[in-house]
């Protein structure tokens, strides 16, 4: 545990989520705009919870700050934001890198499915036991153009999620044992149309290397690009709409018919 997480356990007076972290949310989580208080505020505190209990690492050379730790822990806590924050159980600790890594000179599988022996460039990655890796710069490029539909934080914490059965297989563990079979129905037809070329034009061609990688790109678009994910697959977006407990498209249309947010 940090001193940090020393303080927060042992602390006498309630914690005020500072205004300049506040900032840093509305800046650099897309979504926020849409979100009611009620979920802002809860989701404030899941991003505490982020920040003091998992363990922040960086690559040699590189400080952590403040805005690193607020913005990656606001992207992943909104994927939680129904589930909570036990659903992070096996996030142990996130290491922050300034830019994409690039791996070549020995076999590499970064995904099952996926083995090569040529370069490798990342900007993030995701294991059962070991840490979450996020780029920094891949944040902050996102973070600027969410309108894209990609969110590589989005995409590693959802395999994290996915990871919660033990295997990176595109299906994370589903309340409803019903669920199951239409999941995989809907998912498996989703993921061989990507295959084909002839997938959603939301998703990009990564999401055909596995079943895995094909629900971690689905998430970046259906968190980012929710209202269109919805027209084009409606039924994959009610599925994702079900796991996740969720409806970005609903807040959506709520902001752009100038509806308050309660």
């Amino acid at each position: 545990m940090t001193a940090l997480g020393d303080w927060w356990r042992n602390r006498r007076e309630p914690f005020e989520f500072p205004d300049e972290w506040r900032r840093m949310l509305e800046a650099c989580v897309a979504p926020w705009d849409t979100l009611s208080a009620d979920e802002r505020e809860r989701m404030e505190q899941l991003v505490l919870q982020l920040i003091v209990n998992k363990r922040w690492e960086a690559t040699a050379g590189m400080a952590i700050t403040d805005e690193m730790k607020v913005v990656i822990a606001g992207n992943a806590a909104l994927l939680v934001l129904e589930l909570g924050i036990e659903a992070y159980g096996k996030v142990g600790s996130i290491l922050v890198a300034p830019h994409e890594v690039r791996v070549s000179g020995r076999e590499f599988s970064f995904v099952p499915g996926l083995l090569t022996d040529g370069p490798v460039t990342l900007s993030g990655e995701t294991s059962e036991r070991g840490p979450v890796m996020i780029t920094w710069n891949s944040v902050t490029r996102e973070a600027r153009h969410p309108e894209h539909g990609h969110n590589v934080v989005f995409h590693e914490f959802a395999h994290k999620l996915d990871l919660l059965d033990g295997v990176v297989d595109g299906t994370p563990p589903l309340s409803d044992p019903a669920l199951v079979d239409r999941w995989v129905e809907v998912f498996t037809r989703e993921y061989e149309a990507v295959g084909r070329g002839e997938g959603s034009p939301l998703l990009r061609a990564y999401a055909s290397v596995n079943p895995g990688e094909f629900f971690a790109v689905v998430t970046e678009v259906f968190f980012t690009r929710g209202p269109e994910l919805r027209e084009d697959r409606a039924d994959l977006y009610e599925l994702l709409a079900g796991f996740y407990r969720q409806d970005p498209a609903k807040r959506t249309r709520i902001v752009r018919n100038g509806l308050r947010r309660e």
